[in-house]
């Protein structure tokens, strides 16, 4: 099959195109590289297209959808500091550039799969968090909910094709990490804690430390990626992919400490301090699995020790 991936030089994006080859598709890549690097498709660069490109222009993209039967619409602004530092940009890419591939595939017929976040639910306190629960959020004034409501439009629009006959379907991420995951920490408390413990440096949490988040390792991340793709029953539905084993973020710092044999501190900072003023967290974030493994037949099959070993393995590999 000739399959595009939008954002397939960043982290999911890359482990999702070497899936792909892998598999023998025809794999074509479109990214600004704003945040994907082209060292990340190292191992499948011979093997694919690679287009340098937005998918702001909506020329690009409509070339590049026209000549392929699967995207999988990856290409995003991420991380929260990301987000509350440049918000306008971040809606932009967001909202903007999924109504370009959102309308490429639907006027070429060219299936999608939507990649959304776990920031949909906002700091809703129901759990676990179903895929069709009710959202929280706080004041448009708070850049951070931005980037939930950007990618929340992203889903309606999505809908909206739908019911004009567009084949899709929308996974929503809870914490992935695993290799090639940024090392600067773009939306991953992992990777922020795996550079400042290899380099023996304070782990810095934010806040308490005892908010939860459930992590799921990249190759869970993108099998249920592609299950949304090739499972007839998943069109036009929306999965949660993660991974429902809860850890605090102290037990993250402690447990990154201990596999990396750092000398390493843990640094408690106020969300104020790293965000601005009025930043609000989520206390807990818990996916719902039932939907993704009755429909799609996924369950992650990586349990976190392994997950982190691996990517620890990788990080001291690839880049210290």
């Amino acid at each position: 099959m000739n399959i595009l991936v939008t954002g397939g030089a960043g982290y999911i994006g890359s482990n999702l195109v070497d899936q792909l080859v892998g598999s023998g598709h025809t794999v074509s890549v479109l990214d600004d590289l704003s945040t994907g690097k082209r060292s990340n498709l190292s191992s499948s660069m011979n093997d694919i297209e690679f287009v340098e490109g937005s998918i702001l222009d909506e020329e690009v993209v409509r070339r590049e959808v026209g000549r392929v039967e699967l995207v999988y619409h990856l290409a995003a602004a991420v991380g929260v500091g990301n987000i509350v530092a440049e918000p306008l940009q971040s809606i932009i890419t967001n909202s903007r550039g999924t109504e370009n591939v959102l309308d490429a595939c639907f006027k070429t017929g060219a299936q999608v799969v939507v990649a959304s976040t776990s920031e949909i639910y906002g700091k809703s306190a129901k759990l676990p968090m179903c895929e069709d629960d009710d959202r929280v959020l706080g004041s448009t004034r708070i850049n951070r909910w931005s980037y939930s409501t950007a990618k929340a439009l992203d889903e309606h629009l999505a809908f909206a094709y739908a019911e004009q006959g567009l084949a899709m379907s929308i996974v929503r991420y809870f914490n992935s990490y695993g290799p090639r995951i940024d090392e600067k920490g773009y939306g991953s408390v992992v990777a922020n804690f795996l550079r400042q413990a290899l380099a023996n440096e304070p782990l810095t949490v934010h806040g308490s430390g005892e908010q939860t988040r459930c992590f799921t390792y990249v190759e869970d991340s993108v099998r249920g990626t592609i299950l949304a793709a090739s499972t007839p029953a998943a069109k036009s539905g929306v999965f949660n992919i993660g991974n429902n084993v809860e850890m605090t973020i102290n037990d993250l710092a402690k447990m990154v400490i201990a596999e990396t044999n750092s000398s390493s501190t843990i640094q408690h900072i106020s969300h104020d301090e790293r965000y601005g003023a009025g930043f609000e967290d989520t206390k807990r974030r818990v996916p719902d699995m039932n939907r993704a493994k009755t429909v799609l037949g996924y369950e992650p099959l990586t349990d976190f020790a392994t997950g982190l070993n691996k990517t620890i393995a990788w990080w001291t590999s690839n880049l210290s």
